[in-house]
């Protein structure tokens, strides 16, 4: 029987921490979200959430860990069940992050707002978070090292200039080598272009094939 093939598709991370707040009668909601390979990350910062704002009432988080979100995890901290945690989750996983944690902090301003009112709070703080944050696709690619001499340079940048490909390290000797990362299907495609830019002079060697942020 054959094997199953691993199907390697793009994911949303959080790049730059997110940062919002949202007010509803006095209620002050401060939400925060940062990028976090595990649970462990999660849970770290979540305690440092809780340790700043030691004087609130709720600190309401919520992470999604895993390339496919194999783990989803969310709290009320002591509100009303369903009005913080998941609404925070959902505006997560509706972003399409992963590798990520949010924690919204709230100050009780002296008036109850009701389950209604929570959710819309909850949700619109984390929104606000999420809409500050920095967010960036890693995709499954290709590292390769182009190996030229000089007088093939010109074409090769003219070719990757065109493509939108920026090296990631270039190296002056008495060789020219271009370090980039394309998508991994795109590799054929790239060797073909480089071979007929070149007339097959260009040396391409594939380093590694791995997740790389866009």
């Amino acid at each position: 029987m054959a094997e199953k093939q691993e199907i390697f598709l793009p994911y949303k991370i959080i790049d730059e921490p997110g940062y919002g707040e949202y007010e509803e009668k006095k209620s002050r909601f401060i939400a925060q979200a940062v990028s976090a390979a595990s649970e462990e990350e999660a849970s770290a910062f979540i305690d440092s959430v809780k340790k700043k704002y030691y004087d609130a009432r709720h600190h309401c988080p919520a992470f999604i860990i895993g390339r496919n979100r194999e783990v989803t995890r969310c709290s009320d901290d002591g509100e009303p069940s369903g009005t913080a945690g998941k609404p925070i989750l959902e505006v997560m996983l509706g972003g399409g992050i992963t590798n990520a944690v949010m924690v919204v902090t709230r100050y009780f301003g002296g008036t109850l707002l009701g389950t209604g009112g929570l959710v819309r709070a909850y949700t619109q703080a984390a929104k606000a978070a999420l809409a500050d944050a920095r967010i960036a696709t890693m995709r499954y690619g290709t590292r390769i090292t182009i190996g030229a001499d000089y007088s093939d340079v010109g074409k090769i940048q003219h070719l990757l200039a065109v493509k939108g490909i920026v090296p990631s390290d270039s190296r002056y000797t008495d060789k020219v080598e271009f370090d980039i990362c394309i998508p991994v299907e795109q590799e054929r495609e790239m060797e073909k272009a480089l071979t007929e830019a070149t007339a097959a002079r260009a040396k391409i060697a594939v380093i590694q094939r791995e997740y790389y942020k866009e």
